[in-house]
C-alpha cells in the first residue's frame, strides 16, 4: 500500500425500488474538503497516465464499468518511493481511492466496456495555472503493468 494513499470500501443499501450508494461524506475521516466534481469516461483499451497533483488530492470513484487505477510514489522522502499499486474498482468492486499529492497515478477501463470515473478532488481546476504534471501512459522509468498477461 503506498504511503498515503486511503481506500474507502463502499456499500450499497439496496431494497426493491434500487438502491443507494454514499460515495464520500464531509464527515468522513478521509473528507479533506471539496474542489469540484466530474466525470471522466474512458473507452476500452485506453490508458488515461501518468500524472500527479502538487497541491491536490484526487478522490475516484467508479459509477459505471470497471477501472484499474495505477499509483507510484516517487516522493523522495515516502517510506513507499519506488513502489507501485494497481487496483480495480466499479461496479465489481464499489470502493473510493484517495490519491496524495505528488502521487502519479492514471486509470485504464477494465472488462471491455467504456468505464465511468467520478472523481471529487480537493480543489478546482485552475485553467490558468493547471496543478497537473504529466509523463506518458507507458512510461519505462514506471514499473507498472496495464494490461493482463492472461493466463
Amino acid at each position: 500500500m503506498i504511503e498515503g494513499v486511503t481506500l474507502k470500501q463502499l456499500r450499497r443499501i439496496v431494497d426493491d425500488r434500487g438502491f443507494i450508494m454514499e460515495i464520500l461524506r464531509d464527515d468522513d475521516e478521509m473528507f479533506r474538503g471539496f474542489g469540484q466534481a466530474y466525470i471522466s469516461g474512458i473507452f476500452p483499451a485506453i490508458v488515461k497516465a501518468w500524472h500527479y497533483h502538487k497541491l491536490q488530492y484526487d478522490n475516484f470513484c467508479v459509477v459505471g464499468g470497471n477501472v484499474k487505477v495505477g499509483l507510484y510514489d516517487d516522493r523522495e522522502d515516502s517510506p513507499t518511493r519506488g513502489e507501485t499499486m494497481g487496483i480495480v474498482i466499479g461496479e465489481l468492486n464499489p470502493m473510493v481511492v484517495q490519491i496524495p499529492p505528488l502521487v502519479w497515478h492514471g486509470m485504464a477501463a477494465v472488462g471491455g466496456e467504456p468505464a465511468m470515473l467520478l472523481n471529487l478532488p480537493t480543489l478546482h481546476y485552475n485553467r490558468e495555472e493547471p496543478d497537473e504534471y504529466r509523463r506518458p501512459p507507458f512510461d519505462p522509468e514506471i514499473p507498472f503493468e496495464w494490461l493482463t498477461k492472461g493466463g
